[in-house]
């Protein structure tokens, strides 16, 4: 498996909202809306997240993920001076549990570690993704109504850190 990254084009706005409709399939297919009603509710939450992201993230990193050529999902990145934030790593549900995901996690855990900052990630409780964040050696550092903050820190750093006041804070 060949994954790679390539920015995101303006012209990419219908994939892009394919990838996030592939993110709510399975919560949409509990709700008895016709599939017209199921298409403009995720059209307008993947607005209002593209724009709350904006707001929050305005100088993330966005991208496609390509998978053996054929574009498969987005990966949003946000790097502060002392953490690289996951925004957003989503997969087209043909893409997932194949170890795609993994790659870029493990890309974004080599960087972290080679430039000493943390790796962290905002994770929906349901989210079946929060076992491979797990598995990765992420931790729970907040528990909001929705969604844990979880963390990733190079081991060495992992015991510095521990002395060090105001950790988990950012700055730009």
């Amino acid at each position: 498996m060949r994954v790679t990254l390539r920015p995101i084009e303006a012209t990419d706005a219908p994939f892009l909202l394919s990838v996030y409709s592939g993110t709510r399939e399975e919560e949409l297919a509990r709700v008895p809306w016709t599939r017209q009603q199921k298409d403009v509710f995720v059209a307008q939450q993947f607005g209002a997240q593209s724009v709350h992201y904006a707001q929050h993230y305005p100088g993330m990193s966005a991208h496609v993920v390509v998978i053996n050529g054929e574009p498969a999902g987005r990966l949003l990145v946000d790097r502060w001076d002392s953490e690289i934030r996951i925004v957003d790593i989503s997969l087209l549900p043909e893409h997932r549990n194949r170890g795609a995901g993994s790659l870029l996690i493990s890309d974004l855990k080599s960087e972290a570690a080679a430039t000493g900052r943390s790796l962290s990630i905002h994770v929906e409780k349901f989210n079946p993704a929060l076992r491979l964040y797990q598995r990765l050696g992420f931790r729970q550092l907040q528990d909001g109504e929705v969604y844990l903050l979880m963390e990733w820190r190079e081991p060495a750093l992992e015991s510095e850190s521990e002395s060090v006041p105001g950790r988990g804070t950012r700055s730009r």
